[in-house]
């Protein structure tokens, strides 16, 4: 993985990280992962009037690093802005628990082997925003991550069957990270901000109070902790959402994912543990990270939000492979 350092404003974070590529000849828009349609401009010209209402500061950041990279911003906003809308192969397993002694949140992070030294671990400490520690497989948007506060969010990609002009998935969790403290907070705002792609959020704050919310254009729907733990994986599972699942597309295996997690943090709801969170993304419980490699997938980082304690764990790699190890940079600012 990467390991960037963002601070400043949004603008001249951007163009400093945008910068620093061009002067080492990495050029965004001439990678092959760099996709531009009529279809996609057309799409993010409509995404644009809700971005600079709900969220200037990513434009800003966006417009930075074209004028580092040299390059179009109008591009630049169409590739990162419409991701998440369209087809991507992206694939997860989020899930958080809680009792007396634990407030956990893991995530596996499962996507293309051959991007896998493209991926960014990030730490945000930007102007009038809350600082975060978080990764993704693009830039500018996260897909999990911790901020100072101990809130917790992690997506979980759902193959778009509909999509309108809104904010997409890694733009969301970008947003929550660096404006909420606590779920409550989160929950509000994915009830009144427009959502365009599909995806599951698992969310989880300080005091315990965990959730996952399953979203996309027409339908936020709030599902509350049972027996101390919410899981989610590649699909939606409540009675409002199923109807906009997909079930033709190879998802790697999310059912299966979903019930090695759920038996697993059900048959050890009385005993939540750190050790149990880092079994169940190894694998120790079945299916979750065991992929073929030569298929050219793989669980690429794996993450623990010990939140209680205020520790960061990560693999980079696969966690059958290799171990986690603390992340001692984001400076917490709440009190137990």
């Amino acid at each position: 993985m990467y390991h960037g350092r963002f601070k400043g404003s949004h603008y001249n974070a951007g163009y400093k990280w945008g910068n620093l590529l061009y002067k080492n000849n990495k050029i965004i828009s001439k990678q092959h992962t760099f996709k531009i349609t009529e279809e996609r401009r057309n799409f993010v010209k409509d995404c644009l009037p809700i971005y600079k209402k709900y969220y200037p500061e990513i434009l800003e950041e966006i417009k930075g690093i074209a004028d580092g990279q040299h390059d179009s911003y109008d591009n630049l906003c169409t590739f990162l802005l419409s991701m998440y809308c369209f087809e991507f192969d992206n694939h997860c397993t989020c899930f958080a628990f809680k009792d007396k002694n634990n407030i956990i949140f893991g995530r596996n992070s499962d996507f293309l082997v051959d991007l896998e030294k493209l991926y960014m671990n990030c730490l945000y400490d930007l102007d009038k925003i809350y600082s975060f520690n978080g990764n993704t497989t693009a830039f500018v948007e996260m897909e999990d991550g911790i901020n100072e506060y101990g809130l917790s969010v992690g997506l979980t990609f759902v193959y778009p069957t509909i999509i309108k002009a809104g904010f997409n998935s890694g733009i969301l969790v970008r947003y929550l990270l660096e404006k909420c403290r606590t779920t409550n907070e989160a929950i509000q705002i994915l009830k009144h901000i427009p959502i365009a792609s599909q995806q599951t959020l698992t969310i989880a704050d300080n005091t315990g109070n965990i959730a996952v919310i399953e979203c996309n254009a027409e339908n936020v729907e709030v599902i509350k902790e049972k027996d101390n733990f919410v899981i989610a994986t590649n699909e939606f599972s409540s009675k409002n959402m199923k109807k906009y699942n997909n079930y033709n597309i190879d998802d790697w295996k999310a059912q299966e994912r979903y019930e090695v997690g759920y038996n697993a943090l059900i048959k050890n709801k009385d005993n939540l543990s750190f050790d149990l969170a880092k079994d169940i993304l190894s694998g120790k419980y079945g299916f979750m990270c065991q992929y073929d490699r030569k298929t050219n997938a793989d669980t690429v980082w794996s993450v623990i939000y010990d939140i209680k304690n205020k520790k960061v764990y990560r693999v980079e790699g696969n966690p059958s492979r290799k171990k986690f190890k603390e992340d001692l940079r984001l400076k917490f600012n709440f009190e137990n």
